[in-house]
């Protein structure tokens, strides 16, 4: 074999170039989110995982469905989807109020989440005391008084009209895109509801939402509503 070097015609041959490896191909990181409700919660996380295809398309996959069963119930569904899909999921969410469930079950299913929880898979159990209406009002102002759910409607309705959104009724599908500015808000208004309710259960923690939790492992996709 000669061990000449290659003339310069010939460099730019295709035959002449390097050889360059095919870059790989990275699987999408899959997450998980079952709700407690059918239609409040879906619509929230299904604009945000719309918001997430238009800019990270193939980087990271949401698969929602809403349920609509609570706590222990919830928690079995979204083992059995986990389980039965062929996809591998880094993340399996939660998402589910408190309401007027007994205790027992809301502590027991955030217990169980920890517990099942392996290196490949990782369950949360993200809930709001006394509903996600409570993660809604947090993007307008800190609140620490324990009001019955049926008190955050009208509080959201004087906020939401403050800026021209109009009234906040149940089942209202578009809350991620009016709330979206005040997003970071709502996270450390979150955080802050967590600290005065350090070492309490979550039946206990009353306000308390754990739904930053899962808005914030998202928000570095999230920088456009």
């Amino acid at each position: 074999m000669s061990k000449k070097p290659p003339k310069k015609s010939d460099l730019s041959k295709g035959w002449m170039k390097a050889r360059r490896d095919k870059p790989k191909k990275i699987a999408p990181e899959y997450h998980l989110i079952v709700t407690e409700g059918t239609d409040t919660e879906p619509a929230y996380f299904g604009a945000i995982r719309d918001s997430i295809n238009d800019q990270y398309c193939g980087r990271i996959q949401l698969d929602i469905y809403g349920e609509g069963d609570n706590t222990l119930s919830l928690l079995e569904k979204a083992r059995r989807r986990a389980t039965e899909s062929p996809n591998v999921y880094k993340h399996v969410w939660l998402i589910y109020d408190t309401d007027d469930f007994p205790a027992e079950h809301i502590d027991k299913t955030a217990a169980l989440c920890e517990k099942i929880s392996t290196e490949e898979t990782k369950y949360h159990a993200i809930w709001s005391n006394q509903c996600i209406e409570l993660w809604f009002l947090l993007h307008f102002s800190y609140m620490h008084s324990d009001l019955h759910r049926t008190e955050y409607w009208p509080k959201l309705s004087q906020h939401l009209k403050g800026i021209n959104a109009g009234e906040y009724y149940k089942n209202r599908n578009d809350m991620y895109a009016v709330l979206y500015p005040y997003m970071d808000v709502a996270i450390s208004n979150a955080k802050r509801l967590e600290e005065e309710n350090y070492g309490k259960l979550p039946s206990k923690s009353a306000p308390g939402t754990r739904v930053y939790v899962l808005v914030e492992k998202l928000r570095p996709y999230l920088n456009v509503a």
